[in-house]
């Protein structure tokens, strides 16, 4: 059984306070973006267990701490799942803020909730790649949805962006998710972020923002001129997806030819 495993961009990301649990109070909407996507190949197999194989891009840790991995060890403690082969086609940017590692689990998760004929119902799925990560849950349903809590609760939110160009780019320097929060200040807006989104997209730049981006982008330069040249090329609106490093823009119709450095990954594709 093969799936896509389309990653996300946040549009706005509020971090509102800091829990007694350590994680933090956050508000975003997790948009999905359709044509960027892993591919997670799922088969039963007679013998017991599992086995991985990875291709593509190069993950930065051991295999055995892969995502899909820890998907199948939870399926396999709550529902009894065994003997499967797992093979991951990496093309989403890891350390991007992109969440392509959480759409490998939740594919592997859904793969074998169809596979071995479990029947669960959406809120399990969500239970189960919600103990997986904290945008995991969101690729269950992969449709817009504002997120609150660490981000693993969610409500609908519809959003009509069809027609406009998205541009992803992202350079090739990392950025650790304990680094974006040890630099982050929590507040609270003036404005809640679903109202801020209710706004025409002209007025979202300013208004809608992601409060990583401060410590992240004086930390990594690179990143801030990544989003000023997405401006400076007419992006309606740009910004950077999660704790970073990817940004991205929104453009009117055909974005225009954009020249990034040979090391930079880009990725455009018209939303509909």
């Amino acid at each position: 059984m093969m799936l896509r495993a389309n990653c996300k961009i946040n549009l706005g990301l509020d971090v509102l306070r800091r829990r007694a649990d350590g994680y933090h109070e956050l508000e975003t909407v997790l948009f999905p973006v359709r044509e960027l996507f892993d591919e997670v190949e799922v088969v039963r197999t007679p013998r017991p267990g599992v086995r991985f194989e990875a291709a593509g891009i190069a993950v930065d840790c051991a295999p055995v701490n892969n995502l899909c991995l820890r998907a199948f060890r939870l399926m396999q403690e709550r529902y009894g799942v065994d003997g499967v082969s797992i093979r991951l086609v990496k093309r989403v940017p890891f350390g991007a803020g992109l969440g392509g590692g959480s759409s490998d689990a939740t594919a592997v998760i859904r793969a074998l909730d169809e596979l071995f004929g479990l029947g669960l119902a959406e809120a399990e799925l969500i239970g189960c790649a919600a103990a997986l990560g904290s945008d995991t849950a969101f690729f269950v349903r992969n449709e817009p949805q504002l997120c609150t809590g660490r981000g693993e609760r969610m409500t609908p939110f519809p959003l009509d962006l069809g027609g406009l160009t998205l541009v992803v780019v992202k350079p090739p320097e990392k950025v650790s998710t304990a680094e974006a929060y040890a630099g982050v200040r929590a507040h609270t807006p003036d404005f809640p972020l679903a109202e801020r989104l209710a706004r025409p997209l002209a007025a979202w730049q300013g208004t809608v923002t992601n409060d990583f981006e401060p410590s992240v982008f004086a930390a990594h330069p690179v990143i801030a001129r990544l989003k000023a040249q997405l401006l400076d090329a007419g992006a309606l609106y740009a910004s950077m997806s999660g704790s970073g490093s990817a940004v991205f823009g929104l453009f009117e119709g055909e974005a225009p030819d954009l020249t990034f450095a040979p090391n930079v990954f880009v990725h455009r594709e018209t939303i509909r």
